[in-house]
């Protein structure tokens, strides 16, 4: 699956949950970088932290500004990062976390920012995917880029924690849908691969879906049920038309990326004798 392309569209159903700026340093010429979410009551010290929390909760995007110097191209970029946020108040949180502060060390370290050249944004989704990162330079229609759709969270974030993902792109009206839908099943109803395996359902009819379906070469207008199945980071191992088995599935994820045992937490599949 592509990640340069996730789909833009906005969740309808977010509350509005106000960005705002805290106060200047004392002894900073310029304003430094402290966007910050109205978080909910935490006991953490890290800001970073606290937003992250409060987004998912509220089932928000988070967009997160990581900087380390506040030098000239710190102070254009947060410019831009900040006009992007205001506008998106409603759709997203927002905070500003320099990765020198000793209180945003876990969420420096959560993410490994420590040694990425500055500033970086990352994206994360409402169930913690990060959809996007921009270092350095972006502008505010790349940064739009981050929203990512429910599909495409879900795809992503399963990836990321080095899963299998089986993309049965169905409806009540597409043929052979349960067809397809018992093999997915079934293949993750195996012990070999049940930990390390998610199933996503996209509605082709979905439009929210359609740029992700465009990236897994899926068309929507298909009248028979389709079956994606990826591998980490993002790799197409297949694509069923219509009715699929456990075996056919099997066999394209031993003959792919899992011949080894390499997806998952501790290997997708077991080690061949």
């Amino acid at each position: 699956m592509s990640r340069k392309d996730p789909c833009r569209t906005i969740l309808a159903a977010i509350a509005v949950f106000g960005l705002f700026i805290v106060m200047n340093r004392p002894g900073v010429a310029q304003t430094s970088p402290q966007y910050s979410v109205a978080s909910r009551p935490t006991t953490t010290a890290s800001r970073g932290v606290a937003a992250i929390d409060s987004a998912a909760h509220s089932g928000k995007h988070l967009f997160i500004y990581f900087w380390k110097a506040n030098d000239k191209q710190n102070q254009t970029m947060y410019g831009v990062f900040k006009s992007a946020m205001d506008k998106w108040a409603s759709s997203a949180d927002a905070v500003a976390v320099q990765i020198s502060d000793p209180n945003e060390r876990p969420i420096v370290d959560k993410y490994g920012v420590s040694r990425a050249p500055m500033p970086l944004v990352l994206a994360i989704a409402p169930n913690g995917a990060v959809t996007k990162g921009f270092p350095i330079k972006f502008d505010e229609k790349q940064l739009r880029e981050g929203f990512a759709s429910p599909g495409t969270a879900k795809c992503l974030k399963a990836l990321q924690e080095r899963k299998l993902v089986l993309v049965c792109v169905q409806n009540e009206r597409t043929q052979l849908a349960q067809e397809a839908m018992s093999a997915s099943m079934a293949f993750k109803a195996d012990p070999r691969y049940t930990k390390a395996t998610e199933i996503v359902v996209l509605n082709p009819e979905d439009r929210a879906e359609h740029s992700l379906l465009t990236d897994l070469k899926v068309d929507p207008r298909s009248p028979q049920a389709v079956t994606v199945v990826l591998a980490p980071p993002g790799q197409p191992v297949a694509s069923f038309v219509g009715a699929v088995t456990k075996e056919q599935i099997v066999a394209k994820i031993e003959a792919g990326p899992c011949a080894d045992g390499k997806c998952g937490p501790n290997g997708c599949c077991p080690p061949k004798k």
